[in-house]
């Protein structure tokens, strides 16, 4: 049998509605509906935040569930994803807004404990380059606890260790007591690894594009709160490095960033071009003709370092058409022209109810795979 025409599926998640699997799911169907010879190849991506292990899992790789406390110490488990000596674990996964008891907001609560918990495991079962995709967030910690649990100490001006955690502890009031840190007790496999932050964000630590000032309020930050949480940080980066404060993307994650970036001496490189790194896409798109990938929204966000426009960047770069298949856009058709793709297809323009859109994503999107394999395969 002659295996028709290759297409390459590499939609992020449609936020709130499916997982980038289940979208790459839904467009395959459609597809092979019209043209039931073509080479249909699924690589769902992510761009650092929520859904990167499910992408990296969906691809082969290892998933490892461990047990780790979320962002305000409850008992949780998290899943990182594994292949050889290579481990991506999703701060999300973790410690993020996701995992917070009853959804409620404790932007001087959380931390970044469980995440350092799920590195010390990747680190202790033999994994030596790791991915970190910071995103969703729930603390805004400077990522004082992932280190604490990577057996960084934190002492104040007397010597004293700071940041066991207690009932109503407070991030800004510890942050803002250390005076200096003991790496001494650092993990030892520390020395032998490689971090790599993977994130969409360029923001730096302080400041009025710093991890306080752009994101806290979605962490439930009130004005008052926002003003312990910058002095603290302030603090904080005294002690660790004002340096590393400025580099884009030190801010990532509640200053998550940061902490890798002075500590672990990390590397900041955008999510979506870690992903397909990793997940070999530039073999697979070499050759193909088509590439459809995708988001629930394509906004203006989308254009600085989100998934689709990355995957749109590569596509193009190899020569190959690519069209994306979206929620919804705010995007004008000169945009989109712009940002590399031939085409758009929204779920809007078959469903104008977002709320039917949303639960009906599944149908609508085999019907967008068969648009698009009439009318381009």
């Amino acid at each position: 049998m002659t295996i028709g025409p290759r297409v390459v599926l590499a939609p992020d998640k449609f936020k709130g509605s499916l997982t980038a699997a289940e979208v790459a799911d839904a467009l395959a169907t459609g597809i092979s509906r019209r043209r039931p010879l073509a080479d249909v190849r699924r690589v769902p991506v992510a761009d650092g935040g929520d859904g990167m292990v499910d992408a990296f899992v969906a691809g082969g790789w290892q998933a490892v569930p461990v047990a780790a406390p979320g962002p305000t110490g409850e008992p949780s488990r998290a899943v990182y994803a594994r292949h050889g000596d290579i481990a991506v674990v999703e701060l999300a996964a973790a410690v993020g807004l996701v995992k917070l008891p009853g959804g409620r907001l404790d932007p001087l609560g959380a931390d970044t404990f469980g995440l350092g918990v799920v590195v010390a495991h990747a680190l202790d079962h033999g994994a030596r380059d790791i991915v970190l995709g910071l995103g969703g967030s729930a603390s805004t910690d400077g990522g004082a606890g992932f280190l604490r649990a990577l057996g960084l100490r934190l002492l104040d001006g007397s010597g004293n260790e700071l940041g066991v955690r207690a009932a109503g502890s407070n991030v800004s009031a510890l942050l803002a007591e250390v005076r200096r840190v003991d790496r001494a007790g650092l993990h030892p496999a520390i020395a032998q690894a490689s971090f790599t932050l993977a994130c969409d964000v360029d923001n730096p630590l302080l400041g009025p594009a710093g991890a306080v000032a752009v994101y806290a309020p979605q962490k439930g930050a009130s004005p008052k709160q926002m003003l312990e949480l910058e002095a603290a940080l302030t603090n904080w980066a005294a002690v660790l490095g004002t340096g590393y404060a400025e580099i884009s993307g030190a801010g990532a994650a509640g200053g998550t960033g940061f902490g890798a970036l002075a500590v672990l001496g990390a590397q900041v490189r955008s999510g979506i071009d870690v992903v397909l790194e990793l997940l070999e896409f530039h073999a697979l798109v070499d050759g193909a003709a088509l590439v459809v990938t995708g988001e629930g929204s394509l906004d203006h966000q989308s254009m600085h370092g989100k998934a689709p426009v990355g995957v749109g960047a590569a596509a193009k770069a190899a020569g190959v058409p690519v069209v994306a298949a979206v929620g919804r856009t705010l995007l004008s058709p000169g945009e989109i022209r712009a940002a590399g793709f031939r085409r758009c297809y929204p779920l809007s323009d078959l469903e104008s109810d977002p709320a039917r859109s949303m639960a009906e994503a599944v149908p609508l999107l085999e019907r967008i795979g068969e648009r698009i394999a009439m009318e381009y395969l």
